[in-house]
């Protein structure tokens, strides 16, 4: 497998950050990787069929959000929560501090 390409710091657009936290379930994910860490796809992927949740990891690898690393066949996700407050200060505390409900 090959590494997922990331965008660089400066190429991420506010409006792709937006875009990817506005679907629940992305939303979703960001927030378990905040607070795990790092997780595979498998682990925050629930019952949603694996095309789905491959979209949303692409959407969400494009915005900037995270980055993913090949573990044998496992694929890794993490927050790349440093690079995004360099970027958007403040965005990530915020969008992590609420919580819906």
């Amino acid at each position: 497998m090959r590494p997922a390409r990331l965008p660089a710091l400066d190429d991420i657009a506010l409006e792709d950050v937006f875009h990817a936290l506005s679907d629940p379930f992305r939303l979703a994910v960001v927030r378990r990787l905040a607070a795990e860490g790092e997780a595979s796809c498998q682990a925050l992927e629930g019952d949603r069929p694996k095309s789905s949740v491959s979209h949303h990891f692409r959407v969400l690898r494009q915005a900037g959000l995270i980055r993913t690393r090949n573990e044998g066949a496992t694929h890794m996700n993490a927050l790349r929560r440093e690079e995004i407050e360099d970027r958007f200060p403040g965005l990530l505390a915020c969008v992590l501090s609420k919580q819906d409900g």
